[in-house]
C-alpha cells in the first residue's frame, strides 16, 4: 500500500518564502476557499473563520488573501490581529467557530511566513485532513457555485481578543497564588506575544521587564526571544530577576532562563511539571509525552518517580495525537514546545511559563537549584549535515553501516537516531551517550558516510 504524501503542508502547516512557491496570495486565497467548504460540507450555513498572525510585514498580504478566500465561499472571517498560535486554537474553539487559521512561520525570519489551521475543536488537522484539503486546493470544486449577492460573506475585527487570550492564560495560574515580589524578564521576541504576553505576568503581580515588545513587521526573531535566549539572560543578571522567560515568534513554546543566567530547555521544564504532576497524582497514567529528540536524562527522571515516557516523532503535533489517542495529558519537545491538554489544544509558552512559576513559588527555591536536581543531562550531540537531495535513508548503505556500528558501540548507554528535517534536503544525526567526545566523533562518522552516499 503506497502511502499519499503531503506537498503543501509540512511538519507543521506550510511554510516557506513569502510570496513566493506554496507561500503566494493565490494560494492563500485558495487555502481560505478551501476550508470554508468543507465546513459548509460538514453542515455549517455560514462558516466562521478565526485569522490571526505574528508581527511579519508579509502577514497583511496573506491576511487579505485568506479573508477573500473565505469571503468568497460565504463565510464570516473574525481577524484578531497579531496574537500567539495557541490563542487562535482558544478563540477558536472558545467562539464556536469551525475553523482557525494562523499565518506566521514561528522561529523563521521575517522574510518567510506560514499558514496553520486548527478545526473546530482548537487541535491542528491530522495528516490526512491535510491530505483532503491539499485535493480540493488543487482542484476545481471550490471554483464552482460560488455564492453571489448577499451571501458572499463578510469579515470583522475581533477588538477585544487580546484580553479574551490573557483571562485564559491567567485562568490555568492556580487561583491561590499570585506572583507579588517577583522580577520576571519576558522577552516576546518581537512577535505575536508583544502584548499579550507582559500584561499576562503583569497582571498577575509580578514586576515584569519586557524585551522585544516592539515589532516592525521585520525584526521578529532578531536576536531575541527563544532563538537567543542569551538577550533575556542578560537582562535577568542585570536586573537580579527570578527569571526569564523567552518566547518564539508565535508564542508556542518557551524557554526560560534562571535566577543566574543559565538556559532552561524544553527537557528540564517537562521534569519539573511531570515529576510534580507524578507526586500529586495528576500526571495521567503516569506518563510524559515527548519526541525522540528529547534527552536521555529527562526519561531517567521520570523513571525515577515510577513513571514512563513515551516516545513520538519530531513536531508537537505528533506529541498531542498520542496524547488523545492513549488519553495522557501532558507532553512536549526539547525545543519548548509543552501542551497541557488539561488547560490548552496545543503548544503554548505562557501556559507553560506559568505552571513552572507555580513550582517555584510553591517550593520556595531558586530555579536554579530546582532545575540541578530534578534531572542529570546525558551528554547530547547534534549534527545538521545539508545534502544535494533527499534519498531514503534505508537505501544509504554506508550511512546505515555507520549507525549500526555508532549502536553498537554505545550499547544501552546511548541512542542514535538519525532522520531527514522535515523541510530541506538536510539530514540530522542525534546520539547521546556518557561521553561528549566519543558521540561527537561517531556523529561526525554518521555524517561523513551521508555524504559520500548522496555524493
Amino acid at each position: 500500500m503506497v502511502t499519499k504524501q503531503r506537498e503543501l503542508f509540512g511538519t507543521d502547516g506550510i511554510r516557506g518564502l513569502a510570496n513566493a512557491g506554496a507561500m503566494t496570495p493565490e494560494v492563500a486565497f485558495r487555502i481560505g476557499a478551501a476550508v470554508t467548504y468543507q465546513a459548509r460540507q460538514r453542515g455549517s450555513k455560514t462558516p466562521r473563520v478565526v485569522i490571526g498572525k505574528d508581527t511579519r510585514i508579509s502577514g497583511y498580504l496573506f491576511e487579505t488573501a485568506l479573508s477573500s478566500g473565505v469571503c468568497a465561499m460565504g463565510g464570516r472571517v473574525m481577524l484578531s490581529g497579531p496574537l500567539p498560535t495557541p490563542a487562535i486554537a482558544h478563540l477558536t474553539t472558545s467562539m464556536r467557530a469551525d475553523v482557525g487559521v494562523v499565518i506566521s512561520a514561528s522561529h523563521n525570519p521575517y522574510q518567510d511566513n506560514g499558514i496553520k489551521i486548527f478545526g473546530a475543536d482548537g487541535f491542528k488537522l491530522p495528516d490526512e485532513e491535510e491530505l483532503d484539503l491539499e485535493a480540493l486546493i488543487a482542484g476545481d470544486a471550490i471554483d464552482k457555485k460560488r455564492p453571489t449577492g448577499l451571501r458572499v460573506g463578510t469579515a470583522e475585527r475581533l477588538d477585544d481578543a487580546p484580553g479574551r487570550y490573557v483571562a485564559f492564560v491567567k485562568a490555568t495560574f492556580p487561583s491561590e497564588l499570585k506572583l507579588d515580589g517577583l522580577r520576571i524578564v519576558v522577552d516576546a521576541a518581537n512577535g505575536a506575544a508583544y502584548r499579550v504576553a507582559p500584561s499576562v505576568f503583569a497582571e498577575l503581580g509580578a514586576e515584569v521587564f519586557p524585551l522585544g515588545v516592539k515589532p516592525n513587521g521585520k525584526n521578529i526573531n532578531k536576536k531575541a526571544g527563544a532563538l537567543h535566549p542569551g538577550t533575556a539572560a542578560h537582562e535577568v543578571l542585570r536586573h537580579g530577576a527570578d527569571l526569564g522567560i523567552a518566547l518564539d515568534g508565535d508564542a508556542d513554546r518557551v524557554i526560560v532562563i534562571d535566577e543566574k543566567g543559565n538556559e532552561i530547555d524544553g527537557d528540564t521544564v517537562m521534569a519539573l511539571c511531570a515529576t510534580r504532576m507524578i507526586r500529586q497524582r495528576r500526571l495521567r497514567r503516569k506518563t510524559l509525552v515527548a519526541t525522540v529528540m528529547s534527552n536521555l536524562g529527562l526519561e531517567r527522571a521520570i523513571e525515577a518517580e515510577n513513571g514512563k515516557l513515551v516516545r513520538t516523532a519530531v513536531g508537537d503535533r505528533y506529541v498531542v495525537e498520542a496524547m488523545r489517542k492513549k488519553g495522557y495529558n501532558f507532553g512536549g519537545e526539547q525545543s519548548g514546545h509543552m501542551v497541557f491538554l488539561d488547560h490548552a489544544t496545543t503548544g503554548d509558552g505562557l501556559v507553560a511559563a506559568l505552571q513552572l512559576v507555580a513550582i517555584v513559588l510553591r517550593e520556595g527555591r531558586p530555579l536554579s537549584e530546582l532545575a540541578k536536581e530534578v534531572m542529570t543531562r546525558v551528554p547530547q550531540v547534534l549534527v545538521n549535515v545539508k545534502l544535494r537531495d533527499r534519498q531514503p535513508l534505508s537505501e544509504m548503505a554506508r550511512t546505515q553501516k555507520a549507525m549500526a556500528d555508532a549502536v553498537k558501540k554505545l550499547g544501552k548507554n546511548g541512542r542514535v537516531l538519525v532522520r531527514w528535517s522535515g523541510t530541506e534536503a538536510k539530514l540530522r544525526v542525534m546520539i547521546e551517550g556518557p561521553s561528549a567526545n566519543r558521540i561527537e566523533r561517531l556523529a561526525n562518522q554518521i555524517a561523513e558516510e551521508a555524504r559520500r552516499d548522496v555524493g
